[in-house]
């Protein structure tokens, strides 16, 4: 390890560096890496090879509490347990600046990720039932933690089959009011809880059509409403098409007793106009349950919401699912590649983005977890107020432009070089 040279001022403080520096060490990755434990330090890291998920300004207050006080554990970090149940529990907060004339609005939420329990050759029934089994205990930890609204993975209640293109896995579909939702009304109403349920939807009202659906339950366990996902993918194994299409729920914000929530689910968060979308109607948190692969878009997990937390001025809560799912029967990815069973391994890594730029670490890639996260959602018109990006966003232009777009007509603003021809 490298010496770094002492940078505390005769009272003690940590002085302000001219050279770039973070406390004299030359990257916050080797700042962390000379001052945490090394297992709190692995919490810090994203997976091995990559960059720490946890910059920006949370995050460079821990790093100058390392160098002023010796500590390991930064002041976002709060506690980190195991359960009984065997899941992860790490939890953090987000602070805001205090305000003359209005108080704190501090919320506790929580993000659960999970594999499936049995093997997808078994009863259906089973399988879903092992799932809410497992699942149970968990929003019990939440419950128990306080934690005011919870969210789950994407098709949460059965494994990811879409990549099979087999019908049979519809039979996990169930109503808005179905199976799922029922287990998790009467968890919402024991602990006070706001739970968003992503299930696979059927609309038995509408021919029975299938949907990617987000049901977001209040904490006296009524149903508020339901979000259908926007964007649908068609791209390696991911053959959702084969099984519902992009929906029809435009981009509502659910006004609830711990703030303006919001569902971006999955794909969807490949769109920056769907979270701009989310954003103009007032979201505060912005939830975008998934089920994604390594090989696929692990690269990408730990920037997309990030950015939109930073360009929306709200937080966003990630969640991808745990393990790797085995089908009975192989398929191909229309690659040329051979035929296999699994759709990739699941890597987690769940985290919280807020609009300041910072985020949590992220959970395990290959455990289960509850990740806990209190955020001062005044922080929300805090940054809008400081960097000014409604005001100066210029829609007018974009509406302009993407209108033109739509024509059949549309013509690309481009000027060439005389030159060039």
């Amino acid at each position: 390890m490298d010496t770094e040279k002492d940078n505390r001022s005769e009272n003690g403080e940590v002085e302000q560096q001219t050279d770039g520096s973070i406390c004299g060490y030359h990257s916050l990755h080797h700042l962390l890496s000379a001052n945490l434990q090394p297992h709190l330090f692995q919490i810090y890291s994203h997976f091995p090879g990559s960059q720490p998920l946890a910059f920006g300004i949370q995050l460079w207050k821990a790093a100058r509490n390392c160098c002023s006080n010796g500590i390991g554990e930064s002041p976002l970090f709060k506690t980190r347990f195991r359960s009984p149940g065997g899941h992860l529990t790490p939890a953090f907060r987000f602070h805001a600046d205090k305000e003359l004339l209005r108080e704190p609005r501090v919320v506790r939420v929580g993000l659960i990720q999970n594999s499936i329990v049995l093997p997808t050759t078994a009863p259906f029934s089973d399988q879903k039932t092992a799932i809410f089994q497992k699942i149970k205990p968990i929003i019990d930890a939440a419950g128990a933690s306080g934690v005011n609204v919870l969210c789950l993975q994407e098709a949460w209640m059965m494994p990811f089959a879409f990549c099979t293109r087999e019908k049979r896995w519809c039979e996990f579909a169930e109503p808005v009011d179905g199976e799922s939702t029922q287990f998790l009304q009467d968890l919402a109403r024991k602990y006070n809880m706001v739970i968003i349920n992503p299930i696979l939807e059927r609309d038995v009202n509408h021919g029975e059509t299938l949907w990617n659906t987000a049901v977001i339950i209040g904490n006296h366990g009524n149903i508020i409403g339901k979000h259908r996902k926007n964007h649908i993918p068609r791209v390696g194994d991911f053959n959702e098409s084969t099984y519902y299409m992009e929906g029809n729920t435009g981009h509502p914000v659910f006004v609830t007793a711990y703030g303006k929530i919001a569902v971006n689910i999955c794909y969807g968060r490949h769109h920056p106009l769907n979270w701009l979308a989310f954003g103009l109607n007032g979201a505060e948190i912005v939830f975008n349950p998934s089920a994604t692969v390594g090989e696929l878009s692990e690269p990408m997990w730990p920037i997309e919401a990030r950015n939109a937390a930073i360009a929306n001025s709200y937080f966003v809560g990630s969640i991808n699912r745990v393990g790797t799912e085995t089908f009975p029967n192989p398929f191909t990815s229309g690659d040329g590649k051979p035929q296999h069973a699994d759709f990739g391994h699941f890597y987690g890594s769940s985290h919280f983005s807020a609009p300041d730029a910072s985020c949590t670490p992220s959970l395990s890639r290959h455990q289960d977890g509850l990740l806990i996260s209190d955020m001062d959602l005044n922080l929300c018109r805090q940054l809008k107020d400081k960097w000014g990006f409604r005001m100066t966003s210029r829609y007018e232009l974009y509406a302009e432009t993407l209108a033109r777009y739509l024509k059949p007509d549309f013509e690309p603003q481009v000027i060439s070089d005389p030159l060039l021809h």
